[in-house]
């Protein structure tokens, strides 16, 4: 895709979200295997259903040229970095059939299969709610000239949710994939999309994987089309024929 080339994805509302992809990031937010593990009676986490989009929607950003960064909750192994609050939550540390729920290290903490980082991509570790909490975040995307984000991933209305609101309150253009996000119930799911577009649409835009792919495919098409007409315009026609000698008089 040529550098220049602006991608202007049709969002909800009848808003365009435009971007160049050297200016963007693909936040994956938390794809990991504490918040994907079965139900108790064994049955699939409900917010499996947008595992399969997820895998496609960063395949796609690799593609464009747009910098896939992954998140990932997680705290020391004697809680130090646990606040007092989040301690009385008690969700983290308990033993469970991934090990210690979110201890660094443990399989809990890890990313599902699917969503592995692939080489060289960069991984943000977060003690928090938010991506942007004493992690390296912020400086990572400004060092690389990234101002435009799409986000992505679990759950919607916590750590999705708190991630936007810290990217807005520090100048991110951002864009939430809404079927590439999940909460654990979709009432919350839906209550964390309706504040995103409140007020104005306060904290953004709002699309589907659809959307991006739609984007991507007419950019590519644009770009075709000019790759063709440049290979006419450059083509020079055969040169003439040599004109034979007039006969002299």
């Amino acid at each position: 895709m040529p550098k220049a080339a602006k991608l202007k994805i049709a969002c909800r509302d009848d808003r365009l979200f435009a971007f160049a992809p050297e200016s963007t990031a693909l936040l994956v937010i938390d794809m990991q295997r504490e918040f994907f593990a079965p139900e108790d009676d064994g049955a699939p986490s409900p917010m499996s259903e947008i595992v399969p989009r997820v895998v496609t929607l960063a395949a796609l950003a690799r593609r464009m040229g747009v910098r896939v960064i992954h998140t990932r909750e997680g705290y020391a192994p004697d809680l130090s970095d646990v606040t007092p609050y989040r301690a009385s939550l008690d969700y983290v540390g308990y033993e469970g059939d991934l090990g210690r729920s979110l201890i660094r290290g443990e399989p809990s903490h890890d990313f599902i299969a699917e969503m592995k980082p692939e080489p060289g991509e960069t991984v943000i570790d977060k003690a928090g709610f938010s991506a942007f909490y004493a992690s390296p975040l912020d400086n990572v995307l400004r060092a690389s000239g990234i101002d435009h984000l799409l986000i992505a991933g679990v759950t919607t209305q916590c750590c999705v949710h708190s991630t936007l609101r810290d990217a807005v309150d520090r100048g991110y253009w951002c864009v939430t994939v809404a079927d590439c996000c999940a909460a654990s119930e979709p009432e919350l799911h839906d209550a964390a999309l309706s504040l995103i577009a409140g007020e104005g649409h306060l904290f953004g835009w709002i699309c589907d994987l659809a959307d991006i792919e739609r984007a991507a495919a007419a950019i590519a098409k644009t770009a075709t089309r000019k790759s063709v007409s440049g290979s006419r315009s450059d083509a020079r026609p055969p040169p003439s024929k040599p004109r034979p000698p007039r006969a002299g008089r």
